[in-house]
């Protein structure tokens, strides 16, 4: 989708749509959703998601980053802080959403620069947080802690084969050896084996789940056992758990929801309730990832599955029609599935539903 530039005085406009057939057009088309009885004005507040903002003016909340637009004049003007205005305006007949920053995205506090330099240095950060995309408090610990390896890592990971004093159940402040090489005082994710996600319609193997157990430095390496002075743990660690580098990523929670650039058909494979039925505000595994262009901020339509009928005349059996039922937003990507956040649902949903473009 091409972004066609345009500036409003000093103010960052979002676009409500811009495409190659022009802004008049789309502008015209994303009319539509407008939702009835949306604000003026809207504040933004602690505790606001990019998506709850979206969804106040918008019926179609993903269509939302489609139709922003930068100002240069406004610092970070992507990011959304409390205090904020969003502002619902009309230019040459055409709907369009003004930001007026607030004073918690143009105030700064001012700490030391961790930058070594003869020169003295600060640091300016807003005073407040941005707003995220979603709820941070469901999906946190994927974001930074679990991860999808490839088939056979775990396998030839090093992994714990005794605690201090034989002890076999093991926490944090224990000291604990690993059969493997370590590098010392580099840190270690304690891992332990999830389940394997199969392709259930190819039988693809697409990754293993590695659930995190804990973390963990590594102190001593003596022939073949190394020692790991572990430092949190989120469970207890038992014998057999794995062992792997921590990985070095920016977490990143400030992404924008948005429909797949492309055509994505995929199922809904897992759930980390530990069920198969699937409700609002569960993290799900989905059979698609990066090498079908799926990217973090992704929404998903979610169908219910048709059931198995019997034709009794032609005497066959047949599938029915799935029925839309939910929406779920993509917050992790892996190269063949990712996690997602569902947000909606209208009826019960499972495991093996279907995912489509919104």
């Amino acid at each position: 989708m091409k972004r066609v530039c345009k500036h409003l005085l000093t103010s960052c406009v979002l676009w409500l749509g811009v495409t190659s057939a022009g802004p008049a057009a789309l502008a015209e088309d994303i009319s539509q959703y407008l939702k009835p009885g949306h604000p003026d004005i809207y504040e933004v507040v602690k505790g606001d998601t990019l998506w709850d903002i979206s969804g106040t003016f918008l019926s179609r909340p993903w269509l939302w980053p489609d139709i922003w637009q930068i100002n240069p004049q406004i610092e970070n003007p992507h990011l959304i802080y409390p205090g904020d205005q969003i502002a619902l305006i009309y230019v040459d007949g055409q709907p369009r959403l003004q930001l007026r920053r607030g004073d918690a995205g143009r105030t700064y506090k001012l700490t030391p620069s961790d930058t070594v330099s003869l020169q003295p240095e600060i640091r300016a950060t807003p005073l407040e947080s941005a707003i995220p995309a979603i709820s941070l408090d469901a999906i946190q610990g994927f974001l930074v802690d679990n991860r999808v390896v490839g088939n056979g890592v775990l396998d030839a990971a090093p992994y714990v084969v005794q605690g201090e004093s034989e002890r076999l159940v093991l926490g944090a402040g224990d000291r604990v050896y690993i059969r493997g090489e370590l590098d010392i005082n580099d840190s270690y994710n304690v891992v332990r084996k999830g389940p394997v996600y199969v392709d259930p319609e190819t039988n693809e193997v697409l990754g293993r789940e590695a659930t995190y157990i804990g973390l963990g430095t590594a102190v001593a390496q003596e022939g073949e056992i190394a020692t790991m002075a572990v430092r949190q743990t989120r469970e207890e660690l038992f014998i057999g758990d794995r062992v792997l580098p921590t990985e070095e990523r920016k977490v990143d929670s400030n992404f924008f929801p948005s429909a797949p650039e492309g055509q994505i058909f995929g199922q809904i494979i897992s759930v980390f309730s530990g069920v198969t039925q699937v409700g609002q505000f569960d993290v799900v595994v989905v059979n698609r990832g990066e090498r079908e262009d799926l990217e973090v901020g992704n929404v998903l339509a979610i169908y219910k599955r048709g059931a198995i009928a019997r034709d009794r005349i032609a005497n066959q059996t047949i599938r029915l029609p799935s029925e839309r039922a939910g929406l779920l937003m993509i917050f992790r990507t892996f190269e063949k599935l990712s996690y997602g956040l569902v947000l909606v649902t209208e009826r019960p949903l499972a495991v093996f539903d279907e995912v489509r473009n919104p």
